[in-house]
């Protein structure tokens, strides 16, 4: 939903903070834990039909980054099985590459959430850190 925000509203954002998202559904489906692939595309759509391909092409933030023009703080755990963690490098790497200012945080010891409060207290100390520097910027 942040991806999705910042791509349909960055001209109206200072930033945006995106947590453990899906940059792009048919990576997404590629990469998750088998045992999900199926609930998930229950959920999503299923890729492997033209129609849903096609639709998922089209609404993939990884294709429309190039519409983010203000800076992101984008946050994950590396042990993540519900969402891979490649769905956030590759958005972090294309945001990089079309020079928008991205802050990059990977918790080595998490999944899917911050669930150990050391983990959930530096998640809210960046966060807070970032969106003061976005605000004293305006």
């Amino acid at each position: 939903m942040s991806l999705a925000a910042m791509i349909h509203y960055s001209d109206r954002l200072v930033g945006g903070v995106e947590r453990y998202g899906i940059s792009d559904f048919r990576t997404f489906l590629q990469n998750t834990e088998a045992y999900r692939r199926d609930m998930r595309r229950g959920e999503y759509g299923d890729e492997r039909t033209p129609e849903m391909a096609a639709v998922f092409e089209r609404i993939a933030p990884m294709n429309n980054l190039s519409r983010i023009a203000k800076p992101m703080l984008v946050m994950a755990g590396a042990n993540d099985p519900r969402v891979p963690l490649s769905e956030s490098d590759q958005v972090v790497e294309g945001l990089r590459e079309n020079g928008v200012p991205t802050w990059y945080v990977v918790f080595a010891d998490e999944g899917h959430g911050f669930r150990k409060k050391p983990n959930n207290d530096l998640r809210r100390a960046v966060e807070t850190v970032f969106l003061r520097e976005l605000f004293e910027e305006e």
